[in-house]
């Protein structure tokens, strides 16, 4: 409980947890240390971070210091597109790249980097706005709104626990994938309908079903890239992935947010026209953009800001869960090549490539073509 210590206190508590991480990595994973000369790819890393973050203030400040349709959106928006260009010139040349831009001739690593930025959209979505959701709608304590959060937490615990397993012994992870974008896109569907007084039994079942999505997808994203790439590309093909995602998350949560602050001010309108008049006055900055402190406002107040509240963040989760279904249309098309049996540095030591996708990498698979029919099985989709 950081209430009484102050927000910054969140971060702190995590401090010790990630020493002792540390110290247990240091302890236990042990790697062959390769000295070899390497360069840094500084042009290419201060070109992509001057994107991202220029595409962040455009979309943090758009709607509420200047118009979505304006001059700065222009130049934001035109800035954010020629650094991106940049950044790619810079990696097709660069001697070793962030990312390398060959990486993406490989279907499934495109389809699962452009998966994960929507699954971002869902995910950090809903860590975010339920937090709002139980304060501001519901007149929780932020403790008590992280303790409310425990089923979408629980369920994606259970779904990366139990597939992992299964997909070990099994060494198939697409339907897992696939089953994922369903249960995403579902339980932020339902969560679309929820209001500022929805029984939290029916919520927890919502969050649930975002949970267990949310636990297939995320890791097999990854999973079915590093299962694709050689053992030297396995850092650079698990950042991407992970990179596409904290950017759909980034992105989408500031973009949402501003949504979010349109729909409230509507809603709160809306409402006011119905009450005493002398309640709009009463209601001060809470209709600007200013968060109110629910707890303090006169009862029919109270009912108007929660209502707000409910239904504008029940509206985000629908949006979320359309980017969540784009996401599921996307895995549909990723080949399943079945798992590696045996880790990178195994396979390195004995030259061995990783498998291929043979609609991505045709000339591997002609290579194939002499290989015994059982070695050939790998290769081919299901």
């Amino acid at each position: 409980d950081t209430s009484w210590l102050g927000w910054r206190w969140c971060f702190y508590v995590g401090v010790p947890f990630a020493i002792l991480a540390l110290v247990v990595l240091q302890k236990t994973l042990h790697l062959p240390v390769v000295k070899r000369d390497v360069k840094v790819d500084w042009a290419g890393a201060t070109m992509i971070a001057a994107a991202v973050s220029l595409l962040l203030i455009w979309v943090t400040f758009a709607g509420d210091k200047y118009d979505w349709l304006s001059w700065q959106t222009a130049v934001m928006v035109g800035g954010s597109i020629v650094l991106g260009l940049l950044f790619m010139l810079i990696e097709s040349k660069a001697a070793e790249p962030i990312i390398p831009l060959r990486l993406f001739r490989n279907r499934t690593i495109t389809l699962a980097s452009l998966a994960s930025l929507f699954v971002g959209v869902a995910m950090f979505t809903g860590t975010v706005f339920f937090s709002q959701y139980f304060q501001l709608a519901r007149g929780k304590t932020p403790t008590m709104s992280g303790v409310l959060t425990i089923p979408m937490i629980g369920g994606l615990f259970v779904s990366s626990t139990v597939s992992g397993q299964f997909i070990t012994r099994t060494g198939r992870w697409k339907s897992w994938l696939v089953s994922g974008g369903v249960l995403v896109t579902a339980g932020l569907g339902l969560l679309g309908t929820i209001r500022y007084d929805t029984d939290y039994w029916k919520m927890a079942i919502f969050m649930a079903l975002l949970g267990l999505g949310i636990g297939m997808m995320m890791q097999n994203l990854v999973l079915c890239t590093q299962n694709q790439v050689d053992p030297s590309d396995l850092g650079s093909a698990s950042s991407t992935v992970t990179f596409f995602r904290s950017l759909g998350g980034a992105v989408g949560v500031s973009a949402l947010g501003a949504v979010l602050a349109h729909r409230i001010t509507d809603y709160v309108k809306d409402g006011l026209a119905g009450l005493d008049p002398k309640y709009q006055a009463a209601m001060g900055g809470s209709s600007t953009g200013t968060i109110p402190d629910v707890a303090k406002l006169p009862a029919p107040l109270r009912t108007v800001i929660e209502s707000a509240y409910g239904h504008g963040i029940a509206d985000i989760f629908l949006i979320a869960g359309c980017m969540a279904a784009i996401a599921f249309l996307i895995t549909l098309f990723i080949k399943e090549v079945p798992l590696r049996t045996r880790g990178g540095l195994a396979q390195s030591a004995e030259g061995e490539p990783a498998p291929v996708d043979p609609v991505a990498a045709p000339a591997v698979a002609e290579a194939q073509e002499q290989a015994p029919l059982a070695a050939a099985d790998q290769f081919a989709a299901p």
